[in-house]
């Protein structure tokens, strides 16, 4: 059948199609061609090119065909194959997307595929339609109405540059060990343990542990870290009060810095974060004794990012405490071990968002940044 398409190569053509064989990565179906070409070229019939190469007969008359009536360039890539035509027409195509950000149906959290599908089906007069369609045409407009996004936006304002901008003059400051700057925040520490034993690791296989667990309560960590110098404190609590609070002020002040003039508290804005939290605990006397060596500095509102302990937090998460501890006493062994490590080291956060960065590329933030002189 193919006695009309006879495959005569040009030297540059038959250069070409050695070169394509001999290097590079391409796809296999090309390269199958490029061999059906030269071989038809070199006088091949037809069933030893099918079976030399590994094709059908018909895929060796489709690309001789291709290149007699067409070019090299057409005989080797693939045809524009047109496909099923599209089950949804723009006006029901623009009706799920509208359906797809829309409330979900009563009782349902979300959307799933399988509930646009049957709602769509309701809306228009197709029969049904397949989850692949819905999934098809939600990607095409970049939709996922099963997922969901949190944030929490800050209201840039005077205050929140003022707040930003004091936190970040902090960080920049020499070293003064009569004035330090310490970071402080706290953060919850789940008790998990084994209901089974976990297999360890061996050569070929890796540990293995139960999806199963037994939660013991929980326990508060507060995190100290010093801005200008490698050490940080980490204090295990049952709980997070004003009186815990108090007493880390006071540790502070007593055991941690005891030379120290005055001592700058960079935290966020917790209630019981407060000088008044120092009242409710001790007498005014020892409130007022401890106050004197302390000055708090907030980060702004939603802005806990500036808070440099916050990295530090996530380090002994990390390194630390990704793992199922329950016993609150092992889990004090194992932060005092990791903390013991960390100051070893000399380990420090290095900080790199400054306030003249803060002006640069937050400068349309800033209330009245036209009217800067």
């Amino acid at each position: 059948m193919n006695v009309r398409y006879r495959v005569e190569l040009s030297q540059v053509e038959r250069s070409d199609l050695k070169a394509l064989l001999s290097g590079g990565k391409h796809a296999s179906r090309k390269l199958k061609r490029a061999q059906i070409l030269l071989a038809a070229d070199a006088g091949a019939g037809d069933e030893e090119i099918a079976m030399s190469v590994g094709v059908s007969g018909s895929t060796v008359y489709r690309t001789k065909r291709r290149f007699v009536e067409g070019n090299l360039e057409r005989a080797l890539s693939e045809e524009q194959r047109p496909g099923a035509e599209r089950k949804l027409t723009g006006k029901e195509e623009a009706l799920l997307v509208a359906t797809a950000c829309a409330a979900p149906p009563k009782g349902r959290a979300r959307w799933t595929l399988d509930l646009l599908a049957g709602a769509l089906v309701k809306l228009t007069e197709h029969k049904s339609l397949s989850r692949e369609t819905v999934r098809r045409r939600l990607a095409e407009n970049d939709l996922k109405p099963w997922r969901k996004d949190m944030w929490c936006i800050p209201q840039v304002d005077g205050e929140y540059v003022a707040r930003m901008e004091d936190v970040l003059d902090l960080y920049a400051e020499a070293p003064d060990p009569s004035r330090p700057v310490v970071c402080f925040d706290e953060s919850p520490v789940q008790l998990i343990g084994e209901v089974r034993q976990p297999i360890p690791a061996r050569p070929g296989r890796l540990e293995r542990y139960d999806y199963e667990y037994r939660r013991n309560g929980t326990v508060n960590l507060f995190v100290l870290l010093d801005v200008h110098r490698p050490w940080r404190k980490v204090k295990l609590t049952e709980r997070r009060t004003a009186k815990d609070y108090a007493q880390c002020m006071c540790d502070l002040v007593d055991i941690h810095y005891p030379d120290a003039e005055i001592i700058r508290v960079v935290q966020d804005n917790l209630s019981t974060h407060s000088a008044g939290a120092l009242y409710q605990t001790f007498p005014p006397a020892e409130a007022r004794r401890i106050l004197r060596r302390i000055k708090f500095h907030y980060t702004p509102k939603h802005a806990s990012w500036l808070n440099m302990v916050e990295i530090e937090i996530g380090v002994l998460r990390g390194q630390c405490l990704a793992r199922r501890i329950d016993d609150p006493k092992q889990l004090r062994r194992e932060i005092s071990a990791w903390e013991r490590q960390r100051n070893a080291a000399r380990s420090r956060i290095k900080w790199m968002f400054t306030t003249e960065k803060a002006r640069a590329k937050m400068r349309s933030a800033y209330p009245n940044a036209s009217k800067e002189s």
